[in-house]
């Protein structure tokens, strides 16, 4: 893949049958390889409506998705090849422990034998899980559910990683622990994360870009600190209180 590609985003518009209002309107965007990118506004604003687009669950009302050179619409099962969801919902068996999850779960990308042993092993260690990794799924904190959850996404090394809300749930510490490692993981595997949040500190940290959206447009976009500077803001925080009162009164 050439590494200057990018994800684009074009008059991106979704309107759900029956529904009076675009749950997304004419959203352009374009995402660099390899950045964590932040998809941010308050709860309704669109966001999993573009991330449900984006991995190919819904298909536009208009618009076009291109990942790596890639239209979505003509290029469906090879992107998913290419993709990772970590849904906010916990998604594994909780009768299995985290490994024997894992392993299955692999087996379903397609990975077998050593190749999946190796990687499963290898994220296992990663993400400083091998003590909990045989003790079974129902035992887990919600914070360890999560992290199994963010790695079976990862078992089929995904160029593009979409995570909704990947944090949810944690304590503070164990946030920042969290967005560390998928920070060292994009770097080492050069890979591109998307990812909703509503911890505003942990974007303005840890992202190289956020969109920040309200009733399905996009009201700004760009480098936190860049976005700071030009709003003369204290912080991400008060540019998106700012942002979406002002939509509301609008």
């Amino acid at each position: 893949m050439n590494p200057n590609s990018f994800i684009s985003i074009q008059n991106l518009s979704k309107k759900y049958p029956n529904a009076d209002v675009f749950a997304l309107k004419e959203l352009n965007l374009k995402i660099p390889e390899g950045q964590i990118f932040g998809f941010l506004g308050p709860n309704g604003a669109g966001k999993t409506t573009f991330f449900s687009l984006l991995s190919g669950l819904f298909k536009p009302s208009s618009g076009t998705i291109s990942i790596f050179g890639l239209t979505l619409n003509e290029n469906r099962e090879q992107i998913k090849k290419i993709m990772g969801v970590v849904p906010q919902d916990i998604a594994l068996y909780p009768t299995l422990s985290g490994k024997q999850n894992l392993m299955y779960i692999g087996r379903m990308y397609g990975l077998q034998g050593d190749t999946l042993n190796k990687r499963v092993n290898e994220l296992l260690s990663f993400f400083d899980f091998q003590q909990n990794m045989d003790k079974k799924v129902i035992n887990y904190s919600g914070g360890m559910k999560r992290k199994i959850n963010l790695i079976a996404g990862l078992l089929h090394q995904p160029k593009v990683l979409l995570l909704d809300e990947p944090t949810a749930g944690m304590d503070v510490q164990s946030r920042i622990k969290m967005m560390q490692h998928l920070t060292n993981l994009s770097n080492k595997e050069k890979m591109t994360i998307l990812y909703t949040s509503h911890y505003m500190e942990q974007a303005q940290i840890f992202c190289q870009r956020v969109a920040i959206i309200d009733q399905g447009r996009l009201l700004k976009s760009g480098p936190p600190d860049d976005l700071i500077k030009q709003e003369n803001a204290k912080s991400l925080e008060d540019i998106l209180l700012s942002l979406t009162l002002q939509n509301v009164n609008g």
